[in-house]
């Protein structure tokens, strides 16, 4: 039985382990830069599963290969956006892939709003459901 203490938002790679430290981050940022694997910070007040379009913090860090300076631009935007959701992506440009290797949360707001079940009557009695985040009832900017 899987679990999920305290109802966090279940996003990327690590999403049931507890938050990752500092440490921990820099060990997957070395990761992504042995790979040769572009990495960037994205944030986002609205974490549906289906929102891939985050915002971007700052330009990808193409050339960074420290994984220091990378986690300073990590602690930077926590400090400006610390009520949103912020993650780290790492993407691969290699012939084949194309496409991001690796993406986890590295800061969640004090307040996880959560979702709800929507559910509509279609055509023949069918039903369809999707999922909403509470945190989109409000505009954008007061969603903390």
């Amino acid at each position: 039985m899987m679990t999920n203490p305290g109802n966090k938002v279940t996003q990327g790679q690590f999403s049931f382990l507890p938050d990752l430290t500092d440490t921990q981050i820099s060990a997957q940022i070395k990761y992504a830069l042995k790979n040769n694997w572009a990495v960037s910070v994205e944030y986002s007040d609205d974490p549906h599963p289906r929102n891939t379009y985050w915002e971007m913090y700052g330009n990808p860090m193409f050339d960074l290969k420290d994984p220091a300076g990378i986690l300073m631009e990590i602690n930077s935007c926590r400090k400006a956006l610390p009520n949103m959701y912020i993650r780290v992506t790492a993407f691969d440009s290699s012939k084949g892939w194309e496409a991001p290797r690796m993406s986890f949360l590295v800061n969640r707001p004090p307040n996880e709003p959560g979702f709800r079940l929507l559910r509509q009557e279609r055509d023949g009695r069918s039903q369809g459901y999707s999922i909403v985040p509470y945190a989109t009832d409000r505009p954008e900017g007061e969603r903390s």
